[in-house]
């Protein structure tokens, strides 16, 4: 790495751990003591590169710095600004992520993600960019070590007409669930239009080139059909000793017992529905592979109708349509999926449409939709039982999923929660047959 600008000496490392953008060419900072050390000059620098800031204005004071825990990548810290000259517009309240943690190489081995991420901050300043988001002032990366920083302008939840921040999976504890899933997914669906065929369709394809190989490969099912058949039996063994988890009917033994009976047909075709989902690209667009609640930030406008900005954009990118639906809606509460699913998904397509993508049946896209469930299910939740167990090894059996030890433990609750989505859509609507049939059952 090379050396920052020179500052202040504070005697530590900080000051020689930077890189040279790609993209403005300009030092950055690779992680907050960097950054802190610059200070507010190298924040005046790089604001006005970015055309943020304007050439006779510059940022004074860091006022307050504030670190900014969880997330799944790098370092992440809240600041608060002050500028020579104030200005409707320019926030003062500020979030900035790293793409690296050096203390934490599992954590640092996610660096990538922001890559994508800083490109999508420079697409959302595009005229036509068609959804809220937050506003960027700065963002780099260098590909060569995997180094980045992104500085946007932070939410402020609960001030102003904004909605208090609601975490994931705890959707009963969120007023009017449906109008929130509603705001997302119409968001989704004109960021899908607009980047399908419509007003973004140049950038994003420059921006964000699609890879269908590389989309196929993506998330295997790491198990056999006879290892995914033992995990049934886990999952048989997890009700039978927290019978108040999941519902009954994803307790029942006749249902349990065609999971099992599914597993080599599921295994068999799973490969060629993902293929067949990659080179899907009539629902192939620019996605947020991870809309939940959590990742939104929700006000009303002047008619009263509930909207939503969307944030957190990691691993952005063109991906399946049903990819971005199912990291929305793998939050919501199992009676919303059951009793509006095909109307979300029909606003959705409706949005699509309108901001110029192209028009389909609500039946194609739901079947879509459940071929992408079932496979990612198989690849990432049969695990979940015993992960639940790790996370709360002292779990009653008289505990439900409303239990303290849930809402207090995102894991647990995260597991439980779209564990029980996967297996009721199973249940209900028949993966196995599904699977079995495919690609005959596909138009």
């Amino acid at each position: 790495m090379s050396e920052g600008p020179a500052t202040t000496a504070l005697g530590c490392e900080a000051e020689r751990h930077w890189v040279r953008g790609d993209r403005t060419g300009l030092a950055i900072p690779a992680h907050p003591e960097a950054l802190l050390v610059a200070g507010d000059g190298f924040l005046t620098g790089a604001f006005q590169a970015a055309g943020a800031l304007a050439a006779d204005n510059r940022v004074t004071q860091i006022a307050a710095v504030e670190d900014c825990p969880g997330g799944s990548t790098g370092r992440k810290l809240f600041l608060r600004l002050t500028y020579e000259k104030p200005a409707a517009g320019l926030p003062t309240d500020l979030f900035v992520k790293f793409s690296r943690d050096f203390d934490d190489p599992i954590r640092d081995r996610a660096k990538d993600q922001l890559a994508p991420e800083v490109r999508f901050a420079e697409l959302s300043r595009h005229p036509a960019f068609p959804i809220a988001v937050p506003r960027t002032l700065f963002g780099d990366y260098e590909a060569a070590s995997g180094t980045g920083l992104l500085i946007t302008e932070r939410v402020a939840f609960g001030v102003g007409g904004i909605e208090r921040h609601h975490e994931k999976c705890l959707d009963y504890l969120m007023p009017d669930p449906l109008a929130h899933y509603s705001a997302i997914v119409t968001a989704l669906g004109r960021l899908a239009g607009a980047g399908q065929a419509g007003a973004l369709a140049d950038e994003v394809r420059a921006l964000f080139p699609y890879d269908a190989e590389g989309a196929a490969a993506r998330d295997p099912i790491r198990y056999d059909a006879a290892r995914l058949q033992g995990r049934v039996g886990r999952l048989a063994d997890f009700v039978r000793d927290y019978p108040r988890l999941l519902p009954e009917r994803l307790r029942a033994p006749v249902f349990l017992a065609r999971l099992a009976d599914d597993m080599p047909e599921a295994v068999a075709r799973a490969g060629a529905v993902k293929r067949f989902l990659a080179g899907d690209t009539a629902f192939v667009s620019l996605c947020h592979w991870n809309g939940n609640v959590d990742n939104a930030w929700f006000w009303r406008d002047a008619a009263g109708h509930l909207r939503c900005g969307l944030m957190d954009w990691g691993r952005v990118g063109q991906m399946h349509v049903a990819l971005a639906l199912w990291g929305t809606l793998s939050a919501a509460e199992p009676d919303l999926l059951a009793n509006h699913l095909d109307a979300l998904l029909g606003l959705f397509l409706a949005e699509l449409a309108a901001a110029g993508g192209g028009a389909h049946a609500v039946e194609r896209l739901r079947e879509r939709l459940f071929l992408y469930v079932a496979t990612m299910g198989l690849a990432w939740l049969m695990d979940a039982p015993a992960l639940i167990r790790r996370e709360l090894p002292a779990l009653d059996p008289a505990w439900d999923r409303y239990a303290a030890c849930f809402s207090g433990n995102e894991v647990a609750r995260t597991q439980l929660h779209m564990l029980t989505n996967f297996l009721t859509l199973w249940e209900r609507h028949d993966f196995g047959r599904l699977l079995a049939g495919f690609p005959a059952s596909v138009a």
